[in-house]
This record gives C-alpha cells, sequence and structure tokens, in this order.
C-alpha cells in the first residue's frame, strides 16, 4: 500500500517513482506547485551559470560566428563584442528564465483548452500552470548529471550538450554548428519522461482514458519536431 503524499517536499522525491499519487495530491492541494517551480527553475539558472563560467569564451564565440555563414568584417567583430562572459552570462540566465515560463505556460493554455470537454473539468490555466512544473521534474536529474560531467572535464573547449547528457546531440557528438544541432538537443530522454509524466497525471485529473491523455499530452510535441525535422530535411 502506498504511503499518501502529504506535502510538497515529498512529492518532488515521489513524481519519480508514483507520478500518480502526487498528480492526486497536488490537485487537492494547487499551492504547492511552488516547489517544482523553485527546483526547476532554480537547477536550471545553476547550470547556465556554471557553463558559461566555465567554457572557453574565445572559442564559444568562434564556434558561434562560424554558424552565421558570410558576415562582413564590421558584422562579426560586432557579434565578437557581444561574446563577453558577462554579457552571455546575464543572456543565457535571463533567456532560460523566461523561457520556461513562457513555454510551460503555453502548454498550461493547450491543456486547460484540451481537457475542457471533460465532464469533470474542475481545473483551470493556474492548476494546469503548475502542473506543468511538476512534468519539468525530470530536467532537474539530468542537468545535475549535466553539471557533475561539466566539473569533471578538464577541456575548457566544450559544447553545451554536456548539459543534456540525454539528448542525441551529447550522445552522438553532434558540433554545435551543424544544423542538426538544435533538433538533436532537443531530443532527449526528459523530454519523452515528461510526456509521460503528463499522460499520467491528465488521466489522474480527468475522466478521460490513459490513450486520450496520451495523446493530448504528446500532440504539440509530435507536431513540433516533426515539422521541425521536416524542414531540416528541406534545407
Amino acid at each position: 500500500m502506498h504511503t499518501p503524499v502529504s506535502n510538497p517536499f515529498q512529492a518532488c522525491n515521489d513524481i519519480f517513482f508514483k507520478p500518480s499519487s502526487v498528480f492526486k495530491a497536488v490537485g487537492e492541494h494547487n499551492n504547492w506547485s511552488w516547489m517544482p517551480f523553485i527546483i526547476v527553475m532554480g537547477v536550471t539558472l545553476a547550470s547556465q551559470y556554471l557553463y558559461v563560467s566555465f567554457v572557453d569564451i574565445e572559442w564559444f564565440a568562434n564556434i558561434n560566428i562560424a554558424t552565421q555563414g558570410d558576415m562582413s568584417p564590421a558584422e562579426e567583430e560586432q557579434m565578437r563584442a557581444f561574446f563577453t562572459r558577462d554579457t552571455l552570462l546575464w543572456s543565457q540566465m535571463i533567456g532560460a528564465f523566461f523561457v520556461l515560463i513562457i513555454i510551460n505556460a503555453i502548454y498550461a493554455v493547450y491543456l486547460n483548452l484540451s481537457t475542457r470537454s471533460d465532464d469533470s473539468h474542475v481545473f483551470g490555466f493556474t492548476d494546469w500552470y503548475g502542473f506543468a512544473w511538476w512534468i519539468s521534474m525530470p530536467y532537474v536529474l539530468t542537468s545535475l548529471v549535466g553539471v557533475a560531467l561539466l566539473l569533471f572535464n578538464g577541456d575548457h573547449q566544450v559544447s553545451p550538450s554536456i548539459m543534456a547528457p540525454t539528448s542525441l546531440s551529447f550522445i552522438l557528438g553532434v558540433p554545435l554548428d551543424s544544423s542538426w544541432y538544435g533538433f538533436s538537443q532537443a531530443i532527449r530522454l526528459e523530454l519523452f519522461w515528461g510526456i509521460l509524466l503528463a499522460t499520467l497525471g491528465i488521466s489522474k485529473w480527468t475522466s478521460f482514458s490513459r490513450k486520450k491523455s496520451a495523446i493530448i499530452a504528446a500532440a504539440p510535441y509530435a507536431i513540433i519536431y516533426t515539422l521541425w525535422l521536416v524542414i531540416l530535411l528541406v534545407m
């Protein structure tokens, strides 16, 4: 018999082992979602800070400039001026902060609209927004693995893919200047883990079948990544 999830600290641990119980408890305590927000955001920003502090900035600038194709000397100099450690640090951390907030908000709007047809519909946008942070928790584990790999790496000319150790870009060694880098960086274990958590959560919060919940959870990712793949193949 499972021990009931009684507090948000326990929920942050149990989301990896008994997610259905966590979603049941979160549905009854809507103020618990601050905990995964703080953890996910904190680990994400810390990993960004550590990477930018570690990487060889001149090497990183050269790689990024090379991906831009033909540039005039003035344009190259202007872009190179951007790649100071402080500028890159602030841009990476501010970007990561707002990207996480916006992506989870969009997914929450989508889930709120997709579950409107449920007869027992009782959860609104703010509930689904909190839900989005719970299904982001797998990124915490892989980010911590990435931090460990970074700290034990002796070479400062290291790709950002090291911070996503389950991504195709890291596993296959896709270079930073490859047109496939962004796509391969996005395809990672925690993406599918998050979809699985979303499936379990939707089926717990609604009367939908597990199959319908899985379709709702996976649909936006399937559409986005299919379009992205087609664009890459055409280009």
